[in-house]
């Protein structure tokens, strides 16, 4: 079914019935893949301007594999997210121009890289311990097309840390700030700089912390003005957010 309206659109637009701009509009509402397991959504980079991420957690490595060799065969970058050993195992030994992203348990495959914007998203983590949200926010904004400066292990605690890395926020066009415990890096971090932030709470922290809330609820009430929070350890979520805004900033739209 899919193949006829792609070819019946085809045919539109050769015939000048249909104008290319149309077709393309059309393009983005055309049908998924059904693998039976999975239903593959490879028009999403016509509507979003980024492929379909493959969130890995509770697939079967076969399953994973199959939607990565579905991906890459209709020639969308592919990400993956959440890989456990098994899961990288097996996409590395089917795929070996797989990239490996360890500290981000990501794995990704570029088929067409994509066009690197200018300027750059920063991304801040308060310690050492959040490196594997932040990690995974950046290599999202990377494979997505936006460059990124990591900035880690500057938590409030020692807070001189952050400030003599004060001029690299500044510059940035976006800001992921990834923390735990009580989550008061973003607000600091916004306080500082004329430019959105993306709060990231993790459940990094002791017990009173309760695996993320406490930050959670610090960055939403945060009082510096300019900060949006995603979800507990939600790397993925932020930075696909700090993505658009990046390539807003650099004047792109689908």
């Amino acid at each position: 079914m899919e193949q006829e309206k792609l070819k019946a659109l085809l045919e539109s637009v050769a015939s000048g019935a249909l104008a290319p701009d149309e077709a393309l509009g059309k393009l983005r509402s055309l049908p998924f893949e059904d693998l039976g397991f999975a239903k593959v959504d490879h028009h999403r980079s016509l509507r979003q301007g980024f492929p379909e991420t493959i969130f890995c957690q509770g697939k079967t490595p076969e399953q994973i594999v199959a939607i990565v060799g579905r991906m890459r065969e209709h020639g969308s970058n592919v990400l993956a997210t959440r890989c456990n050993d098994d899961a990288v195992a097996a996409v590395l030994a089917a795929y070996p121009d797989a990239v490996h992203h360890e500290a981000a348990r990501a794995v990704t495959i570029a088929v067409s890289p994509p066009e690197m914007l200018e300027g750059y998203v920063a991304v801040v983590s308060a310690g050492t311990s959040d490196i594997p949200v932040a990690e995974e926010a950046a290599v999202t904004c990377e494979s997505i097309g936006s460059r990124v400066e990591r900035v880690y292990d500057v938590g409030v605690a020692g807070i001189h840390r952050l400030l003599g890395r004060v001029d690299t926020l500044q510059k940035a066009n976006v800001l992921i700030v990834c923390a735990g415990m009580e989550g008061a890096l973003a607000s600091v971090t916004a306080g500082l700089v004329d430019r959105p932030v993306v709060a990231v709470p993790t459940s990094i922290g002791y017990g009173a912390s309760f695996g993320g809330i406490a930050a959670l609820l610090g960055m939403l009430n945060t009082c510096a003005p300019g900060v949006t929070v995603v979800n507990i350890d939600n790397g993925y979520g932020a930075g696909a957010f700090a993505a658009l805004i990046n390539r807003l900033v650099n004047g792109k739209s689908v």
